[in-house]
């Protein structure tokens, strides 16, 4: 069998965020969009250098913002609103990204949502009628032409158009069908210039493959496939991951494809699928793109065992998806020692593993590389806490339910906080200025005391508690200021957890994290947050809230172990965080917001796969959380960028007192699907969107509001931003915030009792 080796997509952000920063710098007017550029193509070429020894690597994996956004930009289906503005290219690429507020004009951004069940977020195109669409970029070529004067041969890959049609929002009459011979025209003419630039393969990614596919899904991708391949001169590779094929596998089939990329880490039925593939190269995913432990070589190899069983003649070893998933390299960790950074293989390393895949296979089991990973797996991490086990151990069912019931319980806290209509409130953090950021570095490095630490959050609370009740919010938060991330700064409070320096991923456009990494059994040290909630609620005579993310959240987006299921893990996060809720309860915080942003991301794509049980302990790992809470104690949760229809009764029954929810740049479509199911729990939808720099006037925000009354119970809605402002600068969340009580007030008015 011959072998070779394939990587769907690398980090571009940079070993050290230089995309990240220079970009930022871009958007204060301190460089030149040339400046920006060149830095591009520095990081582009350096990626390219590193994956030197792998045979087949990508180009057009690189973005300023989105992948996605980048397809929409090359064909043309960018709305008029953007190209009114009359800005440079790159601006209007921005724009679309970012909102612009500014001379040439006010529009918001388009919307942003989660791609698939990850955490890396995406910008939904959006598709007016009267659109083009047409080939009119060059970016890909561009980006294969600077590879190949680099000495580096490529393989330009783009999303696919099948997914762009299922991913865009329609917002006229225009439908996928009546594009998409305009689109797959488009897409065959990307193919003819490829083969003009000696391109011998292009990739085309479809992940929305993985997904359910009705009749008509199928037949829309094989009618796009069947114009795009007639006739193509260069070979075809369909790349789709996060799943399996399983609802189109004979379709692909029967399409000219020379390629087809099969996930084998989350498809779970991809050997299966494998034998209805006959006479195509296939790229197995082998390599986890999604999570940053050692591939074990001895299990990969015997599913490589079970793929030649197939009949596969030749085999590509492949990354499961794109590596942006995971951070750059282990070589930037100074603090984690050998011992530990041995089990760990980041974006850079996993090149190493696909490379010593190869060997293996071309050189046999007997090689240093082999017997090395052998050892490893091998090895006791010893990392289990049998106090821990046994608390899991012992939680009984009752456990999962508060008592009383959501409707006695609203009536006690109306009645007990004495709140307006449309009460106002933020979702929890406040803008981490350039002086906040220093203090918790210093901090950090031994620069300055805890005292001096302590001292300076005490006067950043005042001051933001003080800014909340000029502005006249109803319900105040601390402001979060002795926190760098709302997982890190959980997981470096409980026991379990390990934290790198530089490991950091993309979560969208210019905002990168630092997942923690789940190394041990989970518990908490010591109270977290009472003493800073108990401070801000000093200074007060209104409700504060105390603020906390959910087991579920600090799970996803932490880098969870292999060797535990990830229902033990969330169950043990769980027990810690209801700690922390019963302490603030105990110390007078009486409304407590436990944020569950990544709900729905360990949800299988497809409903058929359900059954697994991720909701089953999903939910009852945040009612664990919560249940022992009073009555007259409020609970709120948040959650943000994803698809929430399907799942709306589950997120009900999380049984929370209020929940907030991302609405703005999906423009409320949220709200008929609280109508239509009668959703019980009181309910805030973002007025306005805190991921753009423009602000809100108080007439469009008013306009928001009385969107959602045409909906919503009255005495059920609050008003606030759709997410944290910690991103966000001074200047402009004042002004948005100013804005939104001013239209919260006057639509009391107009709702008076």
């Amino acid at each position: 069998m011959n072998i070779k080796t394939s990587v769907i997509g690398f980090p571009r952000i940079g070993a050290l965020r230089e995309l990240k920063f220079a970009e930022e710098k871009y958007f204060r007017g301190e460089i030149t969009a040339d400046e920006l550029k060149s830095l591009a193509k520095e990081l582009r070429i350096k990626h390219w250098k590193l994956q030197k020894n792998i045979d087949f690597i990508p180009s057009n994996d690189f973005s300023f913002y989105d992948n996605l956004l980048d397809a929409a930009a090359l064909f043309g289906i960018v709305p008029a609103r953007y190209k009114q503005l009359e800005l440079p290219v790159l601006d209007t690429y921005f724009a679309t990204a970012r909102g612009y507020q500014g001379e040439k004009g006010d529009v918001k951004a388009l919307a942003m949502k989660k791609w698939f069940n990850t955490n890396y977020h995406y910008i939904v195109p959006e598709f007016e009628d009267g659109t083009k669409v047409e080939l009119c970029g060059t970016k890909p070529f561009d980006e294969f032409i600077e590879a190949k004067e680099a000495g580096i041969n490529t393989v330009p890959t783009l999303i696919g158009p099948f997914t762009l049609l299922k991913l865009t929002r329609f917002t006229g009459s225009t439908t996928a069908d009546d594009i998409k011979n305009e689109l797959a025209a488009a897409y065959k003419a990307v193919l003819a210039e490829f083969s003009v630039l000696g391109a011998e393969w292009v990739s085309l990614a479809e992940p929305c493959l993985v997904k359910d596919l009705e009749s008509s899904d199928i037949a829309l991708f094989k009618d796009v496939y069947r114009t795009l391949l007639a006739d193509k001169k260069v070979k075809v590779l369909l790349q789709t991951y996060f799943g399996d094929i399983r609802d189109c596998a004979e379709d692909v089939n029967e399409l000219a494809f020379d390629g087809i990329g099969i996930d084998f880490t989350e498809g779970a039925k991809s050997l299966e699928i494998l034998k209805k593939i006959s006479g195509k190269l296939i790229f197995a995913g082998l390599v986890n793109g999604r999570n940053i432990w050692r591939n074990n070589y001895e299990k990969t190899l015997e599913t490589i065992e079970e793929i030649k069983k197939t009949g596969a003649k030749d085999l590509v070893i492949s990354t499961s998806c794109s590596l942006l998933h995971v951070p750059f390299t282990t070589k930037n960790e100074t603090k984690l020692s050998g011992d530990i950074l041995k089990h760990f293989a980041f974006a850079e390393e996993k090149l190493t593993e696909l490379a010593e895949l190869k060997t293996i296979l071309t050189s046999g089991k007997d090689c240093p590389a082999f017997l090395q990973n052998k050892a490893l797996f091998a090895e006791s991490r010893n990392c289990a806490d049998e106090a821990v086990q046994k608390r899991v151990a012992d939680i009984t069912e009752d456990m999962f339910t508060r008592l009383p019931a959501f409707e006695e319980r609203e009536k006690v806290q109306k009645e007990k906080f004495g709140l307006p209509l449309f009460p106002t409130t933020t979702i929890g953090s406040f803008p981490q200025t350039s002086e906040v950021k220093k203090n918790r570095s210093q901090y950090k490095k031994g620069e300055i005391s805890a005292d001096e630490y302590i001292e300076f959050n005490k006067r950043k609370i005042k001051e933001c508690v003080e800014l909340q009740e000029k502005l006249g919010l109803d319900v105040l938060v601390h402001g979060e200021y002795e926190r760098n991330d709302m997982v890190e700064y959980f997981g470096e409070n409980l026991n379990g957890y390990l934290f790198t320096e530089k490991a950091w991923v993309q979560s969208y456009g210019t905002r990168c994290v630092k997942p923690p990494v789940v190394w041990g059994d989970i518990s908490r040290k010591a109270p977290i947050t009472v003493e800073w909630a108990k401070y801000a609620a000093s200074l007060t005579q209104k409700p504060v809230k105390g603020m906390l993310t959910g087991p579920v959240t600090i799970l996803n987006w932490s880098f969870p172990r292999e060797d535990i299921s990830l229902k033990e893990s969330a169950l043990q996060i769980a027990l810690a965080i209801r700690d922390e809720v019963l302490d603030l309860e105990k110390s007078g915080i009486k409304i407590i917001q436990i944020d569950e942003a990544a709900l729905r991301e360990k949800l299988p794509l497809r409903k058929a796969d359900w059954n697994s049980g991720y909701l089953d302990w999903a939910i009852p790992a945040f009612r664990l959380v919560h249940s022992g809470a009073a009555a007259d104690t409020q609970i709120h949760t948040h959650m943000c960028y994803s698809e929430f229809k399907d799942i709306i009764k589950a997120i009900d029954d999380m049984d929370a007192d209020v929940i907030t929810f991302e609405a703005s740049r999906s423009d409320l479509q949220l709200l008929d699907t609280l109508k239509e199911n009668d959703f019980k729990t009181e309910v805030g939808p973002g007025v306005y969107d805190i991921h753009s720099p423009r602000v809100p006037s108080v007439e469009e925000i008013e306009n928001a509001l009385r969107k959602m009354l045409s909906k919503l119970d009255k005495q059920k809605l609050w008003v606030n931003p759709d997410c944290g402002l910690k991103t966000r600068g001074t200047e402009e969340t004042v002004k948005s915030l100013e804005n939104m009580v001013k239209a919260a007030k006057n639509i009391r008015k107009e709702n008076r009792i």
